[in-house]
């Protein structure tokens, strides 16, 4: 394990952008008090399609206000810069910037290349609008689309900086120009799984002594025109009567789709020395990391092989004892299929404590996230660490004995650790241990 024993890697900043809040005390509450995030749809016209509700992050709204305390230079150049920033990176920058400022300032304390950033997305669509212009100077005089003319008169209506502000390095990119972080640097596109994948690639740069503090986050949105109907096509998604707020319910017997959603988060990780020697506060530690992947011949999937053996690697590494987990914060994108196979994954390496251990899933809130999914849940994982206590399994009515989990009621302990795992239909899979922090003897 070459120097991660020496080099322990602890959780020093938090950020948000979701459908409960842009702060860590809109998320807890939002969690405590058992809200949902799910509201009728105002962010495109989705009346041709049939699904009219979903996650919306309403509180972010793009304004400068919405990415934290900046001082003058760094408001003046992300305002700028928001030109060429699609909505996900926009949210990426605000988690990113919400966390620095939550961390103490990390950047006042670095040198740029001792300080980098590793940051994941989901795949990142564009906008109907932005071909609406073009599209018009191609039409025929009945009114058809003549692609013949796409390349001479459809193009140039197009904005020049236009594909910048869908590469999904941006966000990373946007987050180091802004913060002055030469250290390394990379992108991934994992869909859910991207921001615990993001975290393991971060503490693996910090404990080989690469880095010494790194920027990790994730950021995504299913409520989009494209990705909207994409998710309807491809997936299982909540539809049809009855209250949207509750039909996000993991684990629960009648439970029929996940709740699509939008969001990003950001965890400032730093090597426990360097935080210790700046005071810094301490929100937990990162123990155990892990990423996998399975899937059949034909690319699908096999998410309980995934999940399974991500978790079994996540653990081992953490080397807790016998019941040292406190809790399990499940993916639990509330499908009906996903569910079972998550659960089954869960029992294949917790056994018989799987079904006595609480376990939470943050989507039954404000569904999935997309990329930003998984780290918005670390984090609200992470503050239960801080209360003392769980936030309960929102909408979770009738146990499903084919799940056999047993839901988090509001107020349990939330113990000294807990693993959060996140899983994409192709079978990627990543698994996160924190704990706890205390300090060395």
């Amino acid at each position: 394990m070459s120097g991660s024993a020496a080099r322990r890697v602890v959780v020093t900043g938090m950020g948000v952008v979701c459908p409960l809040g842009l702060s860590l005390e809109d998320l807890w509450a939002g969690l405590v008090e058992g809200r949902s995030g799910v509201v009728p749809i105002e962010s495109f016209a989705a009346g041709g399609i049939p699904l009219h509700h979903a996650a919306e992050a309403r509180g972010f709204t793009g304004e400068i206000a919405d990415f934290g305390p900046l001082d003058g230079e760094k408001k003046k150049a992300i305002r700028k810069g928001c030109k060429v920033m699609c909505r996900e990176s926009q949210m990426a920058v605000a988690a990113a910037q919400r966390a620095l400022h939550d961390s103490g300032d990390a950047t006042a304390h670095h040198a740029p290349e001792r300080f980098g950033c590793v940051f994941g997305s989901d795949y990142m669509l564009t906008l109907p609008d932005d071909f609406t212009a073009g599209v018009a100077r191609c039409r025929t005089a009945d009114g058809r689309f003549d692609f013949s003319r796409w390349a001479t008169d459809g193009m140039p209506q197009l904005s020049p900086l236009w594909l910048l502000k869908y590469l999904p390095n941006m966000p990373a990119s946007h987050i180091a120009i802004y913060n002055d972080l030469r250290g390394p640097s990379n992108s991934l596109t994992l869909r859910e799984a991207s921001g615990h994948v993001a975290v393991g690639e971060a503490v693996v740069t910090i404990q080989r002594g690469a880095a010494d503090i790194m920027v990790a986050g994730a950021t995504g949105t299913r409520v989009h025109p494209m990705k909207t109907v994409h998710a309807l096509q491809s997936e299982q998604v909540a539809t049809g009567d009855g209250d949207p707020t509750t039909w996000s319910r993991p684990f629960d017997r009648g439970r029929h789709g996940m709740v699509l959603g939008e969001g990003a988060a950001v965890l400032v990780l730093e090597e426990l020395s360097h935080a210790e020697a700046r005071g810094a506060r301490i929100y937990g530690e990162v123990v155990g990391h892990a990423a996998r992947s399975a899937a059949d011949r034909t690319g699908v999937g096999r998410r309980r092989q995934a999940i399974a053996h991500a978790m079994r690697r996540a653990i081992e590494m953490a080397a807790l004892p016998a019941g040292g987990l406190g809790h399990v914060h499940a993916h639990g994108a509330s499908t009906v299929t996903g569910d079972r196979e998550e659960a089954e994954a869960v029992h294949d390496v917790l056994g018989p404590t799987a079904a006595a251990i609480p376990t939470v899933a943050a989507k039954s809130h404000f569904g999935n996230l997309g990329g930003g999914s998984g780290l918005v849940e670390c984090i609200g994982s992470l503050l239960a660490l801080g209360h003392g206590s769980l936030f309960p399994l929102l909408n979770h009515e009738t146990p499903d004995p084919a799940c056999n989990l047993r839901a988090a009621v509001r107020g349990e302990p939330a113990g000294a650790a807990f693993i959060s795992t996140a899983v994409t239909p192709q079978g990627q899979s990543g698994s996160l241990v924190f704990q706890a922090w205390r300090r060395s003897a």
